[in-house]
């Protein structure tokens, strides 16, 4: 294989706008096609990105011998349809998050991935960005004594119900666009499967999506508490305490293009914040660090960043929040 893998990116949706210019700049990845509905609208966003080639259909695109692999930003309903059609092709598959809608979906991706032999990823891109390998980092040599408690917010206002985020048929709400990110952030830290969860969940009364989520994540070695919202002002930050300190994220999963990011560590428990460290990440894309990432563990025949395993766990977390919110029970998840 040479040393870029060949990319085709199935849909022009508005993700695809920010991920695949950045895709462009990567050391192993080279975006060669893309595909819409439509053969004008896929070659109006080939020239508005530079990508050489344009396809009127998403089944034009995977039949292309020249493409290696396949970027799957489509609504959440069609990302196991269309990441099973790609992977029976012959391509290595990133599906957007999250994978699927349900924990049956996603392992029905199992036998796929055994079958063809392909690689499929999710894209949690914040598994490759430098202030959460750092976190791995601090919280493995114990800056911060035993991890015992995450607490985690995610918003944005969006109220357009043309919008797909807000098309419940369609896998939109909260949980799923920006929750995952919050239960992934949570498993990610304490390296473990929570036991038991809670949910709670107001429903928009016109568009039935959750509009604003919470969730209690009992693990073995602590508790993870979030909030998610599609109608509340814009924010994001995620907090991890330990024993003996704190780590912050400042902009935890929409890192900045035009501005550093910044790690936060307590580890004195001065209330005014005196004596926190901050260390300062340089400016980077971390959608061409997760495409590089990608596109390596194919050339070199290694592990992808988030697996279809690891995927199905954290759909099993979501869909016990969701289970959660209609019994108003404990639920365990079930992966």
């Amino acid at each position: 294989m040479s040393s870029k893998l060949r990319w085709g990116v199935l849909s022009t949706a508005s993700i695809g706008k920010k991920v695949v210019p950045a895709m462009q700049q990567g050391q192993y990845t080279s975006v060669v096609a893309i595909a819409s509905r439509g053969l004008a609208k896929a070659k109006q966003a080939a020239n508005a990105l530079g990508i050489p080639t344009a396809y009127g259909s998403y089944e034009e695109l995977i039949a292309d011998p020249n493409i290696d692999a396949v970027y799957n930003p489509l609504p959440n309903h069609l990302h196991v349809p269309w990441t099973i059609r790609a992977a029976e092709a012959g391509k290595h598959v990133l599906c957007e998050k999250p994978l699927s809608l349900t924990v049956a979906e996603a392992k029905t991706l199992l036998a796929v991935r055994s079958r063809t032999g392909v690689k499929i990823g999710e894209a949690f891109m914040i598994r490759t960005y430098p202030q959460w390998l750092r976190l791995r980092e601090l919280l493995t040599e114990g800056r911060i004594g035993e991890i015992r408690s995450v607490v985690g917010f995610f918003s944005y206002f969006e109220m357009d119900p043309s919008s797909i985020n807000n098309q419940v048929e369609c896998g939109g709400g909260a949980l799923l666009d920006i929750g995952c990110y919050l239960v992934h952030a949570s498993r990610y830290a304490f390296g473990q499967k929570p036991t038991r969860v809670v949910g709670l969940i107001d429903r928009d009364p016109q568009m039935h999506t959750d509009r604003l989520t919470s969730a209690l994540l009992d693990f073995p070695r602590g508790q993870s508490i979030f909030t998610c919202s599609t109608q509340l002002v814009p924010y994001q930050r995620v907090h991890f305490l330990g024993t003996r300190g704190r780590i912050e994220i400042e902009v935890p999963f929409n890192a900045p293009m035009n501005r550093p990011t910044r790690l936060f560590i307590d580890d004195n428990g001065d209330l005014f914040g005196d004596g926190v460290t901050t260390e300062t990440f340089p400016v980077c894309d971390q959608y061409t660090l997760q495409g590089d990432a990608f596109s390596k563990a194919v050339i070199d025949g290694t592990e992808v960043p988030v697996s279809v395993e690891d995927a199905i766990e954290n759909m099993a977390v979501i869909e016990a929040i969701f289970n959660s919110a209609k019994s108003g029970q404990w639920e365990s998840p079930r992966p």
